[in-house]
Formats: structure tokens, sequence, C-alpha cells
């Protein structure tokens, strides 16, 4: 059987669709899945076994230059590369008009979230057939997605632990001298952001116990705290700008990870890492890193979870770190999670 999946972004989104396909390849010996997504993350879908063929989209980028030629050509290139296969199903896995759009260009029956479960309830109108499942903000998306295609594909929903079907050795380099750790410290979100302070206590205390602390940056800002983190601990390591290859060799080969709610802590979970991830204005119910080496530590403040990509706590001033919510996981609450998580693991386990 051979399916098409649209799922365009962004990388936790995509991230979250994988153990749907495990569970389909368990159920379904023979499936195969090729897969619509934003050119950003197209390398991700590859890392899954059962995606033989990736098609990458780039709407974010054709939508600040929509009327150029080479927008046109680009679009036009796509769209016969996705009209060049017939698929026995097509699971906008979205639930957005923009997805069910790209869909209505592939050949094969289409089907989706219903209309009472999708992002854009519209989007129900362009498939051929609807599954009602949880809405957005009531189950969290790995879930759903099991949920969405267990339905789609007609076999029973298993209730395990999300196998996200990334073999982690295939990134594992050589050995380093030194264990060490990684901290996710950048997020789009200004109000998901640990405060700088905590970070650089964070890593004067694993420095302390014998870690190295690997920090990687995505934009200038990042960099620029990187570089102040660094500056305070001899045993951190600021990394030269990953792709998204690069980044999942360091994750890979991590004693452990500290991160905020970003798209590479789900990175992180999906390559069964030990994790530790901070949570704010969000909440782990509805889109955490899910595995079974993930920690969660939310706040305990009066608006959280906001749910607020900007700070609204009104005393905000009254507070020396921002934001506010965060004093309530010092760094030495979140040393202890991490160090409890790390000797958790197989090998500390074992007893001689």
């Amino acid at each position: 059987m051979r399916v098409l999946i649209i799922k365009t972004s962004s990388m936790g989104d995509v991230i979250h669709t994988l153990p749907a396909l495990t569970d389909a390849g368990k159920a379904m010996p023979g499936i195969s899945f090729d897969w619509v997504v934003e050119e950003n993350f197209s390398e991700i879908p590859r890392w899954h076994p059962l995606v033989k063929n990736v098609i990458p989209v780039a709407l974010r980028r054709w939508r600040k230059s929509f009327f150029t030629k080479k927008t046109r050509q680009e679009w036009f290139a796509f769209r016969e590369r996705l009209q060049a296969a017939q698929y026995d199903l097509i699971i906008d896995a979205q639930g957005l008009l923009k997805s069910a759009f790209l869909a209505c260009f592939a050949k094969g029956k289409r089907c989706g979230f219903g209309f009472h479960s999708a992002r854009d309830p519209l989007a129900a109108l362009f498939y051929h057939q609807r599954f009602k499942t949880a809405k957005v903000k009531e189950q969290h998306a790995v879930l759903r997605l099991r949920n969405l295609f267990s339905q789609a594909l007609g076999y029973t929903l298993p209730a395990t632990v999300p196998d996200y079907g990334i073999d982690r050795q295939r990134f594992l380099q050589e050995n380093n001298l030194k264990k060490y750790l990684v901290f996710l410290h950048g997020t789009t979100w200004e109000s998901k952001h640990w405060p700088e302070p905590y970070w650089i206590e964070l890593a004067k205390l694993a420095s302390d116990q014998g870690f190295l602390i690997k920090l990687p940056w995505g934009n200038a800002a990042e960099q620029e705290r990187a570089l102040r983190i660094a500056a305070t601990c001899a045993d951190a390591e600021v990394l030269p700008r990953q792709d998204l290859l690069g980044i999942a060799k360091v994750l890979a080969g991590a004693a452990a990870i500290v991160a905020v709610d970003t798209g590479l802590g789900h990175l992180a979970a999906a390559l069964d890492v030990p994790t530790v991830s901070l949570y704010g204005p969000t909440h782990p119910d509805l889109t955490g890193a899910l595995g079974a080496s993930q920690k969660h530590l939310t706040v305990n403040f009066p608006c959280a979870p906001c749910f607020s990509r900007t700070c609204i706590f009104r005393d905000r001033k009254n507070y020396s770190l921002q934001p506010p919510c965060f004093t309530t996981l010092p760094p030495l609450v979140v040393w202890e999670a991490l160090l409890k998580i790390y000797f958790s693991r197989p090998e500390f386990s074992t007893k001689n």
C-alpha cells in the first residue's frame, strides 16, 4: 500500500507524525509512505525507514515572492512531481486549508480530520473521508495523529509508548573523551526563554560534576547568548552553526539534554536522548516532547500556562529575571531532575 502524507511544518509537528508511521508499519507490513514537507524540514521524514520519497514544498518562501518567474517555475515543478504517482490514500495530517489545498493536486483518495477535529474546519471540505479525533487543545498532537492514522488505515490504535522509528545509532559519531550535555536554549517565543543567568548557573553545576556543555544556536541572538554563557564556564563550548543533520548528530551523542519548549527538544525525544524540558507559557500535555526518556518541568505561577508569545504578567517589572514564571524553576531544581533522568539509564540500573 502506498500512502501520501501532507504534513509540511513545523519541526515539532513533523516529528510528532513519525510514531503514526511506525504504528502503521507494524500493523500493515509492506506499507510505504511519500511525504510532502517544507524544504527546511525535508531531512526529518527521510530518517524513518518507511518513507520512500520526500517531496519538498516551499510555501513559506514562495509567499514572499509569489509572482516571480522563479516561484512559478518551482510551483509547477512541485505540482508535476506530486501528480507523478497514484496513491492508495492521501492523509492530510495538518488539517489546515493550505495542506488540504496541496492534497487536492495529488492522485488518490483524500482523507483527514473531521470538521470538529481539524485546525481549520473548512479543510474537511476537501477530503473524500473524514475522521473524528480529539480537538487540537484536547489531546497531545502525537496521540491525535496516531488516532487519525489508525482510523484512516483501519488498524487498532496501539496503547504503547510512541516509537519515532529513528535509529539513533546512525547519528552517533566517534566517542568523545568526555561526556557532554546539550543546552537547547533557543526558541521562537520570547516568553519561552529560560532566564540567561539560570543557564549560566546550570553550566557551572554541570562543569563541577565533570560534564562538558555544548551550546548550539540558530540565529545571531542565540549565538550571542551562547557566547555569554560560555564566557562564564571553561567547559562550555559554543558550536558552529549546524544544519539539521549536524545538530541531530550532536544530540544523539549527548549524555543528556536540557531544553526549552522548542522543535529541537522534540528531535531529542525522537532520538531517545534523556531530556529535561522546561515549560512556562506552554504545557506538555498538548505539545510536550514525548518519549521514554523525557522529563517535563512546568512552572508554578498564577498566569501559567498563558500560551502567549510575550509575557502578560502585570507585575513583571518587579522581577529581576524574565519571564517571571520561570523563577519557580531555578537551576538547582533543573539540575536535580537532570541527574535523576541521567542516572536512570539502563547502564546505571544494572548492578554488578
